[in-house]
């Protein structure tokens, strides 16, 4: 009996499900797609600062506006309403209360409240190159001020997550050509992460042993979608990769938090990640959404969870099958991907291209 066109794969940390294409032969042109900068936009991270050095720029004080489901989101706003009413009866000396008021969090689901921040770290001025061309020292100091504000929140308490990124190229969402990373300060934890912490603490349990760590030595010593290690850090397609040329870069220590990564481990990650995003150079130098996958800032994960960065070119359109069902359909599988970018680079030849 003929095979199938998908190959079903079981994410063994969440659970979840993806489809890999098997019956299609690999098509390399198919996957070169080439990031596009934005036109005619001023940077504003250079007309704003002159710093020889990555600096924090706040974009926005109060981002996220917690609204809940329509039905809350209704409540909240009478509730509100009767809040600033409170206020300005205060102001004139009658009565008052803070409880409402727009600038601070409601306790219950549909309650209207400003929260969190957007924040991003920017590069020195003039620099619009990519993460992987820029050089070791600035993407380090990025780091490190990342690390900081994952800190920082967490003294702070009210919001329940930071989440970094990199957008590269207009296709992955990126506002401006200066090279920067995007922290946003959630009031919680995002889906993703949530079933990353259920499913790794539900792993361990059942098989005595991070999942990550698990990984690091099942794909170091496997080696077919491995594609870089060092003494630190180890870079992979993971089994069940959701999107074409998807790779993780996992620490080898394990650690759950990266607001409490050492410099050591910091400056591994740096050349780990400038290393792999420069093997996305044989696709052409494609647009990516770079992630880091972190412990949520007031929960006691030290165990399970294990923070890791996640890099998604974004190399082709989302069909019926996957909206329709939140199946993921990868067109490449993470074996496929792997071989071709270690041909391109010569690994197959040599341990790493200088």
């Amino acid at each position: 009996m003929p095979g199938g066109v998908f190959e079903l794969r079981r994410d063994a940390i969440t659970g979840w499900w993806v489809a890999v294409v098997v019956e299609r032969a690999y098509e390399s042109g198919r996957f070169a797609r080439r990031a596009q900068p934005l036109i005619g936009r001023e940077c504003q991270n250079c007309t704003d600062a002159r710093q020889a050095e990555p600096w924090i720029r706040t974009l926005r004080a109060h981002a996220f506006r917690v609204a809940g489901d329509e039905r809350g989101n209704r409540d909240g706003d009478r509730q509100r309403t009767l809040g600033d009413r409170a206020a300005r009866d205060r102001e004139d000396g009658l009565r008052g209360s803070r409880e409402g008021t727009r600038d601070e969090p409601q306790a219950g689901l549909g309650l209207v409240a400003d929260v969190g921040a957007w924040l991003t770290i920017v590069a020195p001025y003039g620099h619009h190159g990519t993460l992987a061309a820029e050089s070791e020292q600035v993407v380090i100091s990025m780091l490190e001020l990342a690390r900081r504000t994952i800190s920082d929140a967490r003294t702070r308490g009210g919001t329940e997550y930071v989440q970094v990124v990199e957008n590269h190229g207009r296709e992955a969402g990126a506002q401006t050509n200066h090279l920067c990373l995007d922290l946003y300060d959630l009031p919680q934890i995002p889906h993703r992460v949530g079933e990353e912490l259920g499913g790794s603490a539900r792993y361990l349990i059942r098989e005595g042993v991070c999942p990550f760590c698990q990984l690091v030595r099942d794909e170091t010593a496997a080696r077919e979608r491995l594609v870089f290690e060092d003494a630190s850090s180890v870079a992979f397609a993971p089994y069940a990769s959701r999107s074409p040329f998807e790779l993780w870069v996992v620490p080898r220590q394990h650690q759950a938090d990266f607001g409490l990564a050492s410099d050591a481990q910091l400056t591994s990650a740096a050349e780990s990640l400038r290393k792999v995003l420069r093997l996305l150079d044989a696709l052409d130098g494609p647009p990516y959404n770079l992630v880091l996958h972190t412990a949520p800032l007031h929960q006691r994960v030290d165990e399970t969870y294990h923070w890791h960065w996640e890099i998604h070119p974004r190399l082709r359109e989302i069909a019926g099958l996957e909206l329709g069902t939140g199946l993921p359909v990868n067109p490449v599988s993470p074996e496929q991907a792997v071989a071709e970018l270690r041909s391109r680079a010569g690994l197959d030849r040599v341990e790493w291209p200088t």
